[in-house]
């Protein structure tokens, strides 16, 4: 575990950004987890963020058409997205590539609070896939 999830959860709602962690894998699926084991799992690892929602149906996920995880989404206060896709551009489990990585969360995020329009939009997201309720994988 790299940790760069928690520092960002931290960096960012010390800053005010309301963070919310969508965890849309159901009953029976790899990730499913219940309120009990979502606030065991998030205290072990350590996880800060506002809040962590629970998704089994995969409403919440299928809504923003989430397809891996993690999958970034930052919605200004106005309701709208203004940055989905990838944390960085590395698609990598490599840790030592974290620091060399452009992280798109944080550009967004960083341009957002400064007033300014987010110059990349979208990215591609990596990762695992979500396990949404009847998925075949």
């Amino acid at each position: 575990m790299s940790g760069n999830m928690q520092k960002l959860q931290k960096q960012w709602t010390a800053q005010g950004v309301v963070w919310f962690t969508i965890i849309s894998s159901a009953q029976g699926k790899q990730g499913y987890v219940d309120a009990d084991g979502e606030n065991k799992y998030m205290g072990k690892m350590g996880a800060a963020p506002t809040a962590a929602l629970l998704d089994p149906t995969g409403a919440i996920g299928h809504s923003y058409d989430a397809k891996t995880t993690p999958q970034m989404i930052v919605i200004n206060p106005q309701g709208v997205i203004i940055y989905d896709g990838a944390i960085d551009n590395r698609p990598t489990d490599d840790v030592k590539d974290i620091a060399g990585a452009t992280n798109y969360l944080n550009v967004a995020l960083g341009q957002a609070l400064a007033g300014k329009p987010v110059e990349t939009a979208a990215t591609r997201p990596y990762g695992c896939s979500v396990k949404y309720k009847g998925s075949w994988f």
